[in-house]
């Protein structure tokens, strides 16, 4: 009738006969040895891997630039960098040029580091806050110097995002 009782007392008695402290699997130098040797097991799948898109970008690259010649679009090859130009070049012109550009480049790369995906966000987003000014502006028919000073602050934008993704673009070539 008090089979409950009997086995709370068992199990109680159990626990006290348990060791205070279990001895530990391993000490400190053989857990960084695993880590170490796990981190190195890690990033040669992840060297592969850069290793393989970077070879199937370029082979994509490549087959759409001889189907483009072999059809006759007159497609030319997009531009690995921006130029820059010897003579000056009217602002808007660069502007157009440094859009075209980012233009080619994949919208999201597959690999990332943070840090700059942070900055090509954040640009994107404040590009578009100064079209909408813009658009805003053009529609209300403001003054034609603030149109002005907002087109200026999206080609100083638009390049600062240029120089970033050309940045990540050098830094995924050296991988």
């Amino acid at each position: 009738m008090h089979d409950d009782l009997d086995q709370g007392r068992a199990l109680s008695r159990a626990l006290r006969e348990l060791p205070d402290e279990a001895t530990r699997p391993y000490d400190y130098r053989e857990f960084e040895r695993r880590a170490q040797a796990r981190a190195r097991r890690a990033s040669g799948g992840v060297h592969a891997l850069a290793a393989a898109v970077a070879v199937l970008a370029v082979a994509a690259a490549a087959l759409y630039m001889r189907l483009a010649d072999q059809r006759g679009d007159g497609v030319a090859p997009p531009a690995a960098a921006p130029v820059a130009v010897a003579a000056p070049a009217a602002p808007a012109a660069r502007a157009d040029a440094m859009e075209r550009w980012l233009a080619t480049l994949p919208s999201d790369p597959a690999l990332v580091r943070v840090g700059s995906r942070a900055a090509v966000t954040g640009l994107e987003d404040r590009i578009a806050q100064v079209d909408d000014l813009l658009s805003a502006a053009r529609a209300e028919q403001a003054q034609p110097a603030r149109v002005s000073d907002l087109q200026e602050q999206r080609r100083r934008l638009v390049g600062a995002l240029v120089q970033v993704r050309y940045a990540e673009t050098l830094a995924d070539a050296a991988r």
